[in-house]
């Protein structure tokens, strides 16, 4: 049983003896899968257990649990809507986003949901991303209490849609909304994703519908798919992260206004960015990943805005809240600003710039030591001209997690030259993008 969004798995072997013969393999030589190396070690379960026999033809439920891995598009009722509708009547779809992005579709008999699950299971949504992972959920009814964009009742239109505008309001960079939107959404209550002709679907041998990957959403497909512009993260390190860091870290995919460590919840903090779409975009690349041998799970939060309630210090002396709305570092303050940022996951591979030409190769190995980060394994700097004033380049590191912990401690540091009694503004080295290196085995 395959646990994406914890990249684990559970295998059950017929014999104790082989699960023995698998761990004993495991430790005594490393295995890798796709460039990352896989561990085993015993489950505490001693079977695996599903809600149905997904086996079993005649066993099933009517009600469908999916799950979305690497979802760069937003996905929204009405994505869903137009793929799951055309194999059988929707009756519910409820949308929820605690580890990764997951829905439950409700269709009106088992046969429906088994024809689904069989024609949509590992599909694209989008060519190369959104894909769909589908097992049967536990639940034999939805429990639907408004139309909005994380849930539909389709058996009952006149169902009020969530409330718009609530919370503190931003200067939008694009106005309102886009030009084509209206209260009832982007022009009416119609698919977003183009359907394409009589060749969408063919019939098998089997009668199964075989499903092709639908091609990209166009402009008007984007609409905001988180309910709050504020995320919550858990699984921060106690010792080794504030806010500042957690700022560094978060700063790649949105502005950000404000972040307080819980009190109440040790190693959660909440991360008030700049709009819903930064939150979806984090929540895309950072949920899941190590940082100081902590896992981070990221989220959306029920809290419209980050009140700064209950300071206190943190174990490394600096404060549990702190407000970023002014700070120069944020990334997305302007369209124009926000247009140079590319969006990437991470990787081992970090993009530096705005470093004094000065600086050399040993200097950031130095730096690396002194702040207690991994250092790198690869070092490359670009081209400049002759009158630039500072020096950009790539540096590569052994693994991604540890070229995280390198951006989430020196992005934005300060670099003192000697020979200079201040530093200037042009003296601070961001690591803006995450580049992805392609290794073929």
């Amino acid at each position: 049983m395959m646990m994406p969004f914890k990249r684990q798995a559970l295998v059950e072997f017929e014999e104790v003896q082989s699960a023995d013969r698998c761990v004993a393999c495991g430790s005594q030589e490393p295995v890798y899968i796709a460039g990352q190396q896989a561990y085993f070690n015993y489950s505490t379960s001693k079977r695996i257990t599903r809600p149905t026999n997904a086996d079993d033809p005649n066993s099933g439920n009517k009600v469908l649990l999916l799950s979305i891995q690497n979802p760069l598009y937003p996905i929204t009722t009405d994505v869903l809507y137009t793929v799951c509708n055309p194999i059988g009547n929707v009756l519910r779809i409820v949308i929820f986003k605690r580890n990764g992005i997951q829905a439950m579709v409700e269709y009106p008999s088992d046969d429906n949901a088994q024809k689904a699950k069989a024609a949509l299971n590992g599909a694209d949504i989008y060519a190369g991303c959104c894909t769909l992972k589908i097992e049967y959920a536990r639940p034999s009814r939805l429990n639907v209490i408004r139309n909005d964009n994380d849930s539909w009742d389709y058996t009952k239109p006149f169902l009020l849609r969530r409330e718009r505008g609530k919370g503190r309001q931003r200067q939008a960079i694009l106005g309102e909304h886009p030009s084509s939107y209206s209260d009832n959404g982007y022009g009416s209550h119609c698919p977003l994703l183009p359907l394409p002709s009589n060749n969408r679907f063919k019939r098998s041998s089997h009668d199964v519908l075989e499903v092709v990957t639908y091609p990209l959403p166009q402009t008007s497909s984007y609409m905001s798919h988180a309910s709050s512009s504020v995320a919550m993260v858990s699984g921060l390190h106690p010792a080794k992260m504030n806010c500042t860091r957690i700022f560094n870290l978060f700063c790649l995919y949105g502005n950000i206004e404000k972040v307080k460590f819980m009190k109440s919840v040790p190693g959660t903090a909440l991360v008030e960015m700049g709009d819903e779409y930064a939150v979806d975009r984090a929540i895309t690349h950072l949920n899941s990943i190590k940082v100081f041998s902590k896992r981070l799970n990221v989220c959306v939060s029920k809290q419209q805005a980050v009140i700064p309630s209950q300071v206190y210090e943190l174990e490394d002396g600096s404060s549990s809240y702190k407000d970023f709305a002014m700070t120069r570092n944020n990334r997305f303050s302007s369209a124009g600003q926000a247009s140079k940022n590319i969006i990437q996951p991470p990787s081992c591979v970090l993009h530096f710039y705005n470093v004094p030409p000065c600086i050399s190769e040993d200097d950031l190995q130095r730096l690396c030591t002194e702040h207690d980060v991994p250092g790198f394994i690869k070092y490359k700097v670009f081209d400049a001209k002759p009158s630039s004033k500072t020096i950009s380049g790539l540096l590569e590191f052994d693994s991604k997690t540890h070229a995280v912990e390198v951006l989430t401690v020196l992005n934005h540091y300060q670099i003192r030259i000697p020979s200079e009694p201040t530093t200037t503004p042009s003296d601070m080295m961001c690591f803006g993008t995450w580049f992805i290196r392609i290794y073929c085995f």
